[in-house]
């Protein structure tokens, strides 16, 4: 793994996590840019994520701080593990709050 992206993600996501050694990313390069997509275990969800998508928003800001470094735009796509109890709104439904 030689790749700046995945070796910083990959670094930074086991230092968050309680099960590092369960960490995967997969990396696909198209004419679109780079697809980095990270596998945790489902216990760890809410810590990748954070509170709103807090971290995994600040994480996608640094990915792409590397991407303009490296000329690279590269996206994250944190795949829902099996057993995760993350419930999913539709596009644009709110909260009743």
């Amino acid at each position: 793994m030689s790749n700046p992206d995945q070796t910083f993600l990959e670094s930074l996501v086991k230092s968050i996590v309680d099960h590092p050694d369960e960490v995967r990313i997969d990396r696909k390069v198209d004419e679109r840019g780079v697809l980095l997509s990270l596998k945790v275990n489902a216990q760890d969800m809410g810590q990748v994520v954070g509170r709103q998508g807090s971290t995994a928003k600040a994480i996608r800001t640094l990915l792409r701080i590397i991407g303009v470094k490296n000329n690279a735009h590269i996206n994250l796509r944190i795949e829902e593990p099996e057993g995760s109890t993350h419930e999913r709104r539709p596009m644009g439904e709110t909260s009743g709050f």
